[in-house]
């Protein structure tokens, strides 16, 4: 068994070395061939690790940065002052080979651009675009970016979009994954230029099974393993399922816990139906992936707690495994070859 070694930011998200710390700990013991690297605040990591009698072995070791960078700054300062920052070091240990993989619960534009510029793209790749799997009612998943690294792009982005989403879905489902358009309407002559000229690209493309459109409200449904579009319309449509995932969750809930004759009849009939329930937590899905990179990124939700941190860090690590960059260059230099 190969070791495969994650850089881990302690210092993004809204919780920092009390989440990230834990959450390194419990990955730990989920996967018997990693190695973490803890950067940040040297003193606030060792406080943690303390309190949860856990001592730094060959396995767990901290790599101490002064700053960080703020949910706040913008990429470009970012950039320009981003040298000892917690982010930029987790990301050039990737960049110098001393790590497989990175994940950061920061600043999403900043580790964009930290990571386009230090690790550079993949050849043929013109933009990286954020990717993360949704549950479906029937209990598989479908892949969809890209969920707000690019706000907007042109039809070579989103065909390109398509290439890599189906590369990383390929290596889950060990199949041609069926690959869609997100779109207002399933039919040819619905929506703008940007999707016809991409939908015409990927019709033309017979490595890539593309199936044409689909509507929102297919999303969840399996209609697709791999859903087409622009980080603007991706993030807006992510947040919408999340946030209605999270209402269901909390109003089911709050009805089996009530303590009324109705609640307790309510806790008997549909108690089997919290394990189901649990599927709809966005947490379980959490790790979006920044794809195009010469390297393995991870992006967290800036919220997340320590079991989604873990669900983060196994993204990670499963994409090492499979060698995902490789995957995406291999596949998008067939397609070139394919289109000449």
């Amino acid at each position: 068994m190969h070791n495969i070694t994650v850089a881990l930011d302690a210092m993004g998200g809204d919780f920092g070395p009390s989440v990230t710390v834990p959450a390194a700990v419990q990955a730990l013991s989920h996967f018997p061939e990693l190695k973490v690297i803890i950067v940040g605040d040297q003193a606030s990591i060792q406080n943690q690790l303390n309190e949860l009698g856990h001592q730094r072995s060959s396995r767990l070791t901290v790599r101490h940065c002064d700053r960080i960078i703020s949910n706040s700054e913008k990429p470009s300062l970012a950039l320009r002052h981003s040298q000892d920052t917690s982010m930029r070091v987790t990301i050039d240990l990737v960049e110098s080979e001393q790590a497989d993989a990175c994940v950061s619960s920061g600043n999403t534009g900043a580790l964009m651009a930290l990571s386009r510029f230090r690790l550079k793209l993949l050849p043929g790749i013109d933009r990286p675009a954020l990717v993360t799997a949704l549950p479906t009612a029937q209990g598989n998943k479908t892949w969809m970016l890209d969920l707000g690294a690019n706000a907007s792009v042109d039809a070579d982005s989103l065909f390109q979009f398509a290439v890599m989403g189906s590369a990383l879905a390929e290596q889950h489902l060990r199949r041609k994954p069926r690959v869609a358009i997100l779109n207002i309407g399933a039919e040819e002559i619905k929506g703008n230029d940007l999707v016809k000229r991409c939908a015409e690209m990927l019709s033309q493309t017979h490595s890539i099974h593309y199936i044409g459109y689909i509507e929102g409200n297919e999303l969840l449904h399996d209609a697709a393993d791999v859903v087409v579009c622009d980080g603007f319309v991706g993030n807006t449509v992510l947040k919408a399922c999340e946030g209605t995932a999270q209402l269901f969750v909390d109003k089911l809930k709050a009805r089996l816990s009530a303590s009324s004759i109705k609640g307790w009849i309510a806790r008997i009939l549909f108690s089997d139906l919290i394990s189901e329930v649990k599927t709809l937590n966005p947490d379980q899905y959490n790790g979006a992936s920044l794809l195009g990179l010469r390297g393995i990124v991870i992006k967290s939700h800036g919220s997340a707690d320590v079991p989604a941190l873990v669900n983060a860090i196994g993204e990670a690590v499963h994409e090492v495994r499979r060698q995902v960059p490789n995957q995406i260059s291999d596949r998008l230099e067939a397609v070139l070859l394919e289109r000449q």
